[in-house]
C-alpha cells in the first residue's frame, strides 16, 4: 500500500480533510468479505493480548458499518470473562452525543438515522442499562485513518470527541483504543484541536502506543 505524503507540517484544509477521509473510507470498502473477516480475526487476536482488555469489566465497542474493521468476534470471549459489553447509542434530543448501553443477544435493536443498528432508545433510556462513559474501563472506537505516531481521523461527526471531551480533565476515564484496517494507515496525519487523544491504536497488523 502506498501511503499518503507527509501532511504533518501544515494543517489540512477542510477540503483536503474531506478528500482524505473519502479516500480512506474507499480503501476499507474495497476490501473483500474474506479480507474483512480475516482482518477481524487478526484484530481480535491483538486485542485479547492487551492488558487493558484483559482487565476490563465494562467495555464499549461498535457494530461495524461502511467497511469498518469488525471487533464483534471479541464479544463471546469478553462475555466468558464476565465483561459487560456496551454499544454506543445516539443520545435522544442531544446533538452529537452518545450513550453507552449494555448489549447482549437479547437486546432490542433498531437502525439509527445513519442506518447503523443500536439498542432501542426506550430500552437504553433505563439508567440500569447505561454506563456513564467515565465509568467504562475501555472504549473501542472506529477510525477512518491513523499514523504511526497515534494521530487519527474519525468520520467527522464529532460524536466520540464530544462524548469523551471529559477525558482531557482530571478524574476517572476509560482507556481509549482506536481500531482500523491496516490499509487505513497513512504516513502522517496532522492533529486536530478537537481530537481526544487515544491510548492505543490497533489494526489487523499492529498495535501502536502513542
Amino acid at each position: 500500500m502506498t501511503h499518503m505524503q507527509d501532511t504533518a507540517a501544515t494543517p489540512l484544509t477542510d477540503d483536503a480533510r474531506r478528500r482524505l477521509r473519502r479516500e480512506l473510507r474507499l480503501r476499507r470498502r474495497e476490501l473483500s468479505a474474506d479480507a474483512r473477516r480475516d482482518a477481524a480475526e487478526r484484530l481480535c487476536r491483538h486485542l485479547r493480548k492487551l492488558p487493558e482488555i484483559q482487565r476490563a469489566r465494562r467495555l464499549a465497542l461498535y457494530l461495524p458499518n461502511d467497511g469498518e474493521i469488525d471487533p464483534t468476534p471479541l464479544i463471546p470471549w469478553l462475555e466468558r470473562r464476565g465483561t459487560r459489553v456496551h454499544l454506543p447509542v445516539l443520545k435522544p434530543l442531544s446533538r452529537n452525543q452518545l450513550w453507552f448501553v449494555h448489549y447482549h443477544s437479547g437486546t432490542p435493536m433498531v437502525a439509527n438515522r445513519f442506518g447503523i443498528p443500536e439498542p432501542e432508545a426506550r430500552h437504553g433510556a433505563h439508567r440500569a442499562r447505561r454506563t456513564p462513559a467515565w465509568a467504562l474501563d475501555v472504549i473501542l472506537l472506529p477510525l477512518v485513518g491513523f499514523d504511526d505516531r497515534g494521530q487519527r481521523m474519525g468520520m467527522g461527526g464529532g460524536f466520540y470527541d464530544r462524548s469523551l471531551a471529559f477525558t482531557r480533565r482530571p478524574g476517572p476515564r476509560p482507556r481509549l483504543i482506536g481500531l482500523a484496517h491496516d490499509c487505513q494507515r497513512v504516513e502522517r496525519l496532522p492533529a486536530a484541536p478537537w481530537d481526544v487523544p487515544l491510548d492505543a491504536i490497533v489494526s489487523d497488523a499492529r498495535v501502536i502506543r502513542p
